[in-house]
């Protein structure tokens, strides 16, 4: 399943998100992303074992942190590319004291909008 967290809420579970953050290797991920990368380009980058960046990678999208795509390739052997989605995360204190967070996102590029909802528009077919 490709996740985009792009396309959902600005203000993901503060548990996973922290869980991500206080993860040393989740952490070497988040650093080491400049560009798209699949998880095996990410497992030899950081050198992970690649079973380790696959659960890795998942906390990271489940908490937002990260985007999954999937990368087209000419062979038919499509892969799932990883990139940054976020440019801030902030945790705070609400009107009600109780612990938020908020990440805020990139700006998305006219390309990337339509790309976004082109992926909706296969969902629904």
């Amino acid at each position: 399943m490709v996740r985009d967290p792009l396309a959902t809420e600005d203000s993901p579970e503060l548990q996973p998100v922290l869980d991500a953050l206080d993860d040393p290797e989740c952490r070497r991920i988040v650093r080491q992303l400049d560009e798209p990368m699949t998880a095996s380009e990410i497992s030899t980058q950081c050198d992970i074992p690649t079973s380790t960046t696959y659960r890795k990678l998942e906390r990271l999208t489940d908490a937002s942190i990260l985007s999954e795509k999937t990368a087209i390739r000419t062979d038919g052997h499509h892969t799932s590319e990883y990139s940054l989605a976020f440019e801030e995360v902030s945790v705070y204190l609400d009107e009600g004291r109780q612990f938020e967070v908020s990440i805020s996102r990139p700006t998305q590029s006219a390309e990337e909008q339509l790309a976004g909802l082109w992926a909706e528009v296969r969902k629904e077919t």
